[in-house]
Formats: C-alpha cells, structure tokens, sequence
C-alpha cells in the first residue's frame, strides 16, 4: 500500500456522490409520495399520527447534535487511530455514517405519510433531511487534517505507545 503524499481534489469525489445519494433519496420519497400517494398511504388514526409524529420530531431534533457529535469523535479517531486505511478510506467511513443518520430524519416523514400524515410533514422531515446533508457535507479541511495527521504518524512513528 502506497502514502499519498499530496491530497488531490479527486480524493473527495465519492464523499460527494454519497451526499449527492442522500439528496436522490430524498426527491425519491418526495416523488413516491406524490405519484402513488393513495396507494401507499394506510390511514392510520389521528391521535396515533400525532403521538408517533411528536416522537419523531423528537428524534429527528436529537440526531442532529448526536450526529455532529458523533462525526466530531469519528474525525479524531481518524487522525490518532492505527491501522492501514488510508486518509481517504477513513473519511469516507466518516461521511457515509453521518449522511446515513441524517437520513433517518427524511425517512421519517416518508414513514409518517405511509401512516397518513400529509405532505406538510413529509416536506418537514424532507427539509431537515436536506439542512443535515449540506451541515455534514465534506470538507476539505477536515480531509486535510486526517491526511497530516497520519502522514506526520508515519513520519514520526505513533503517537501513543
């Protein structure tokens, strides 16, 4: 396995495609909803809707810090952890499981109108969706960090002994 020693623009390309994933997926549900909406929508009850709606604004709130928390403990596991992936690999892991929780959150409104609920929440969850997506894009400097980090390690041999 080879160093890179010079990170390129190209590095970033499926961290990008992965978000631009995210993004299809959710036009898909919004799409799915409106062309076969009386075919997927069961009618659940109201005062159920309600209870399960409030608890996934509930959830979809708390995913938001959880996950920026989360990628900020995977970014530093990044920079100190051994082990033979590269930079890249290693971002790249970082980005599918934030983009992957962020999801949740549009899944969500696709789930609530499967069950009934109405095209305002499905935009809702669809809207926080898309905000998670482009807050947890990637970043250059990010990518750049994790590449001096482990190119510093190799240099210098591991920090912690």
């Amino acid at each position: 396995m080879s160093v890179q020693t010079q990170p390129s623009s190209e590095d970033l390309r499926p961290h990008w495609l992965i978000c631009a994933g995210a993004l299809l997926a959710i036009v898909g549900y919004n799409l799915t909803c409106h062309f076969w909406a009386s075919e997927l929508q069961l009618g659940v009850d109201e005062a159920q809707r309600v209870l399960i709606r409030s608890v996934l604004y509930g959830l979809a709130i708390l995913l938001f810090p959880v996950t920026k928390l989360l990628r900020h403990i995977l970014l530093r596991l990044n920079q100190t952890m051994p082990g033979p992936k590269t930079a890249k690999q290693r971002y790249l892991s970082t980005i599918i499981v934030t983009q992957f929780l962020i999801e949740l959150v549009s899944l969500f409104g696709f789930a609530m109108f499967f069950l009934g609920d109405g095209f305002n929440t499905l935009y809702i969850f669809s809207a926080m969706g898309v905000l998670g997506v482009f807050l947890h894009k990637p970043n250059t400097s990010e990518y750049l960090a994790i590449v001096a980090a482990l190119s510093s390690e190799n240099q210098h041999g591991p920090k912690y002994h």
